[in-house]
């Protein structure tokens, strides 16, 4: 007999919610015919001209079936992705000064790395390292043999490949922060080696034990920036990793036009010893920080994911109801990456969407280094093949690292208005023209004093135009592009492939460029930089999507639909709604049938 739920006449509680689904589910189907024939007449989805797009329904119906409210998950969801949207750069900055805050001290990372990566690059320039570890050359100077400068080079990359997987494994299990501090004490103890080196294989081991922990920093700090911000803040953070390293070689070239004078061994220790100033103020302030929230949802700490969240922001500015926003919007971003691709391992960044997507982290990462720049990373030793004397040869290197920084900051006005795909582009075809000039001034041997100096401007502008475009932007590429589930994995396969060129490439190519013991090109080695540069500029116009403006649940959607990278700007989703309908419809449906067998 079937028991009656009504009460005194009254519905209850149970059929007011019933009647309040109903009406709900109604109103999403009536919003969504009515905006399908405003946008498409008479067709059911986005036409085929890649105009509009959203989100498969099928796969909304599986992302419903692992949930238990999915109205009300895509519907907070959509509405902090609006949030996200429309959220001006000022209101940002208001509302979530701790997320700059803990993002900046991280970052601080890449300050004490290209600190010491720099002073790595100039001892091969320095002459009280010269003197120590050199043998004469034919022209009566002493230089380190370029096999062991490519040794040392390319030891301190293979340690990154090393320290870069490690970090893979140890972030899945520990988090951002606590894989940051466990390199922060290794690298501690790894400064020793190049301090009391006494020949150059302890300076090459202990630059490969340094390069590990170095490439720990390299992926958690950009992975962390890009994953605690909200999108108008996401291009600053990422980017300002870019500036770390420059101000880290800033310091570095400061402290060797200092110590230039030196002759004897403290010459080169004393900037050794000053990387042990950094590892404990950076590690205090990284225990101190919130993990990021993206962490969290992705391992099911729900809960630390909203306390990390609220951490992030001020609470007057973001109160209960938009951290439920943004959990929903988390959540069901993670839900949807998990049915277009369950694992995490290396090996799913090359299986379906996801191959795309690895593709691009790691070809505008090679670009980047492929474009010319190499010649601007080996500034001080380029500009005294060139002809300038050691000491302006430190003063150049000392004033491109300042208009480095000039050109990171100015990058940040003019990114989101320009877009990441057309400054990446500009900059590229500036630095063809560069290198070409640059490479004219070497065709008359030995250079006048005018030609020497018109290459060595040619490089600072090259440089300058590197940290102005390709330079940061590629840090905010690759934090963007990869899903959230695989960020930190493609983010280490994308560095992986820029250290792998380094090694294969450029640590052989561009020292015997520039040693006048071994090829001597001098100036005319723009020459083969800029043919590299113009593969790459033809790759980024045919290959990178613009992912200006986009929160991390509409690039899936972008990638999921297969949309051209050069309709990707133009193509838009109108709310993550659409595309919904039928699963709500179909969950709606379950739980009337699951009611009413209960009725019975």
């Amino acid at each position: 007999m079937t028991q009656s739920l009504v009460q005194d006449g009254r519905p209850t509680r149970q059929e007011k919610d019933e009647e309040i689904l109903r009406l709900e589910t109604q109103q999403v189907a009536t919003n969504s015919d009515e905006h399908d024939t405003e946008k498409w007449p008479g067709r059911e989805h986005a036409p085929g001209d890649g105009q509009y797009t959203q989100i498969d329904p099928a796969l909304a119906s599986r992302i419903a079936e692992n949930v238990d409210d999915f109205m009300t998950l895509v519907n907070e969801a959509n509405a902090a992705n609006e949030r996200e949207r429309e959220m001006k750069l000022s209101h940002a900055f208001k509302v979530y000064p701790k997320a700059v805050a803990w993002s900046m001290i991280l970052s601080s990372c890449l300050i004490m790395e290209g600190f010491g990566t720099s002073i790595v690059g100039s001892y091969i320039s320095y002459p009280p390292f010269r003197d120590r570890f050199g043998t004469q050359a034919p022209n009566g100077d002493y230089q380190i043999p370029a096999s062991w400068q490519n040794g040392i080079a390319g030891a301190t990359n293979v340690g990154e490949i090393i320290g870069l997987q490690i970090a893979g494994v140890l972030c899945e299990r520990w988090g951002y922060r606590w894989t940051i501090i466990s390199a922060l004490v290794a690298v501690t103890g790894f400064i020793f080696f190049p301090f009391f080196a006494g020949s150059l294989t302890i300076f090459l081991v202990g630059e490969l034990f340094q390069g590990m922990a170095w490439g720990v920093f390299q992926t958690m700090t950009v992975a962390y920036a890009a994953e605690v911000c909200p999108v108008p803040l996401r291009h600053y953070l990422t980017s300002y990793v870019n500036l770390c390293w420059i101000i880290g070689q800033f310091i570095s070239s400061g402290v060797l036009v200092g110590l230039n004078t030196r002759t004897d061994e403290w010459g080169y220790k004393i900037p050794f010893s000053l990387q042990w100033v950094w590892p404990i103020p950076i590690g205090i302030g990284t225990y101190l920080a919130p993990e990021s929230p993206w962490w969290c949802v992705r391992h099911n700490y729900k809960e630390r994911a909203e306390v990390s969240l609220k951490r992030l922001a001020r609470s007057s500015g973001f109160s209960q109801r938009e951290a439920d926003a943004a959990m929903a919007l988390m959540i069901y971003t993670d839900e949807m990456e998990k049915q277009v691709s369950e694992g995490t391992k290396y090996w799913d960044c090359f299986r379906g969407v996801d191959l795309r997507r690895t593709e691009i982290v790691c070809l505008i990462w090679i670009a980047q280094t492929m474009s010319g720049t190499a010649i601007g990373g080996l500034n001080t030793y380029f500009y005294q093949q060139a002809g300038i004397s050691d000491s302006d040869s430190f003063k150049l290197g000392w004033g491109q690292s300042g208009l480095n920084a000039v050109g990171t900051i100015a990058s940040w006005f003019i990114l989101n208005r320009l877009g990441r795909k057309t400054l990446v582009f500009s900059g590229m075809i500036v630095m063809f023209i560069l290198l070409i000039i640059t490479g004219f001034m070497g065709i008359h041997q030995p250079p006048s004093t005018a030609e020497a100096w018109t290459a060595g401007t040619m490089v600072l502008l090259l440089s300058a135009t590197a940290n102005f475009s390709i330079g940061p932007v590629v840090y905010t590429i690759v934090s963007e592009v990869p899903s959230t589930r695989l960020r930190a994995k493609s983010i280490i396969l994308a560095r992986n492939a820029y250290n792998a060129i380094n090694i294969a490439f450029i640590n052989v190519v561009s020292y015997r460029q520039l040693d006048p013991a071994e090829w001597n090109w001098g100036p005319k080695a723009a020459f083969f930089w800029a043919g590299t540069n113009a593969i790459f500029t033809v790759w980024i116009f045919f290959r990178l999507p613009e992912t200006k403006g986009r929160t991390y649940a509409e690039l899936d959607i972008l990638f999921e639909n297969r949309v051209p990278a050069r309709k990707f700007a133009g193509t838009k989703i109108e709310t993550l709604v659409q595309g919904t309908e039928g699963a709500q419809k179909e969950q709606a449906d379950r739980i009337t049938s699951n009611t009413a067998d209960v009725r019975q």
